[in-house]
């Protein structure tokens, strides 16, 4: 994370939170998947093969000192196999009282080692980063990430671009109804930088598991909650749970007819090195046999 700013800023709520919840509002009239509770943690679960998931995620963090922001990653996700997804992410920030600025971009590729339902199921990720210092989406927590200083001016972190790879471990199980998820998390800067580590879990079920007779929107069975934790293990030359962040908080997703799902999650820092607070939302649409239909266009 950027270093601590030299200028004081004077600590702000964000005004853009009712702003957002509007959006979202609007946005989920309109658009319209199953898809992770999760915010930060993976599971085992893989689009389909020839569809396409456009999603936008929204998180308004709450920094201990300085003002707040809100950051977002577009997301496109596309099923090339069953045992392959592809995605492409967006991202951008605005800090109140400073600027909006475009982040940069990520590129994450899923596979899934086995075939069928087993007691763990392991997916192996690779992403490539492209983004400058003031990215705030927070997607991963890594290494000594920390929200504890104000934050450096927009036109300062933007000065600092990183290329990063990113690998992580998945594991996934299912049981009666449950989600469990562990990820472990590698990430390197290809400017000559040491490993760095963090992890991610996650706990989910639906509100009932048998579905109803008829199609219907509040059903319990399309609702899940469950519990998400992340944070960051070190690098390599110190591997450890000292000095770093870490989140914990409840996630909601309501999955709605034609391939909608709407997620939120508030998020509350554990460690002094933490941000105090997030305020994660999520909105996907899912587009049934996309693949298919760009290919008959060609025809």
């Amino acid at each position: 994370m950027p270093a601590p700013a030299k200028r004081k800023n004077r600590r702000r709520i964000p005004r853009g939170a009712g702003l957002l919840l509007l959006l979202l509002a609007g946005l989920a009239s309109v658009v319209c998947a199953q898809e992770k509770p999760y915010f930060v943690a993976y599971d085992s679960q893989m689009e389909e093969p020839g569809n396409l998931e456009i999603g936008i995620n929204p998180v308004i963090g709450l920094p201990k000192a300085g003002n707040g922001f809100l950051a977002t990653s577009i997301e496109f996700e596309y099923g090339v196999k069953a045992w392959w997804t592809t995605e492409f992410y967006l991202d951008g920030q605005r800090t109140f009282g400073d600027s909006t600025i475009f982040t940069g971009f990520r590129w994450e590729n899923r596979f899934r080692v086995l075939r069928g339902e087993h007691w763990i199921n392991p997916v192996l990720y690779l992403e490539y980063e492209s983004l400058n210092d003031a990215d705030r989406t927070l997607l991963e927590v890594v290494s000594f990430d920390g929200g504890r200083g104000p934050l450096d001016p927009n036109a300062e972190a933007r000065r600092e671009h990183k290329h990063e790879i990113e690998g992580k471990l998945i594991l996934s199980s299912n049981w009666r109804g449950w989600n469990f998820s562990e990820n472990f998390i590698a990430e390197k800067n290809l400017a000559n930088e040491p490993w760095e580590f963090g992890y991610a879990l996650g706990l989910s079920r639906p509100l009932a598991l048998a579905a109803s007779a008829r199609e219907c929107t509040l059903c319990r069975e399309n609702v899940r909650a469950g519990l998400e934790m992340y944070g960051g293990l070190g690098d390599r030359h110190n591997l450890t749970l000292s000095g770093t962040s870490h989140y914990l908080g409840p996630v909601l997703a309501w999955d709605l007819p034609r391939g909608m799902t709407v997620r939120v999650s508030p998020q509350f820092g554990l460690t002094p090195s933490s941000y105090r607070s997030l305020i994660r939302f999520g909105v996907s649409y899912e587009l049934a046999g996309f693949g298919r239909r760009v290919r008959g266009l060609f025809r």
